[in-house]
């Protein structure tokens, strides 16, 4: 999975803004999971991580009722299938936190995640990841049962992040170029 570098400048300014909207206007300090999300939000600024998910066709998935039923024909306890789970629940965050209205959008009437709760299934997958492997990734395990347990928090500081960098105007910023 790509991770942009810590120096890149998107990923320096969400994790500006992130830092802010956590700290500041939410009152959670918790560095490694704001940083997990600054990260979150600089990642899936490409579309190709957003749906990275392949179906056995090999077309991406992009529905979490898909990546659902995926993740389920995976044998347990393997890296994919923990994959599968963390990027359910980083899908469902992103969706539910950074752009809600594209969940309520009346074309979302015709799709098979009209039905699905998203902060039930964000939870769900990073309550899973959590759970798998977990002697091997005791960490990160930590990090993902609090993504689980505070995934409404964390969708609220995203709408935070979201609104913030709306009212950022291109002359505030170093190097001007960087948003337009």
């Amino acid at each position: 999975m790509w991770e942009p570098p810590e120096e890149h400048p998107l990923r320096r300014l969400f994790a500006g803004l992130a830092e802010h909207a956590f700290l500041s206007r939410l009152g959670v300090a918790d560095p490694p999971l704001i940083d997990y999300l600054s990260t979150l939000l600089s990642r899936f600024v490409h579309l190709d991580a957003v749906f990275r998910l392949r179906g056995n066709d090999g077309r991406p998935l992009t529905e979490v009722v898909e990546m659902v039923l995926e993740a389920e024909q995976i044998p347990a306890g393997g890296r994919t299938r923990r994959e599968y789970y963390r990027h359910i629940g980083d899908f469902a965050l992103f969706w539910t936190g950074v752009y809600p209205e594209a969940l309520n959008h009346p074309r979302a009437r015709y799709c098979k995640d009209h039905f699905v709760d998203y902060t039930v299934q964000g939870k769900r997958g990073y309550w899973l990841t959590s759970r798998l492997d977990e002697e091997d990734h005791r960490e990160e395990a930590g990090l993902f049962r609090r993504l689980s347990e505070q995934f409404e928090v964390c969708a609220i500081g995203l709408r935070e992040v979201r609104r913030e960098w709306e009212e950022i105007r291109p002359d505030t910023l170093p190097g001007t170029g960087l948003i337009r």
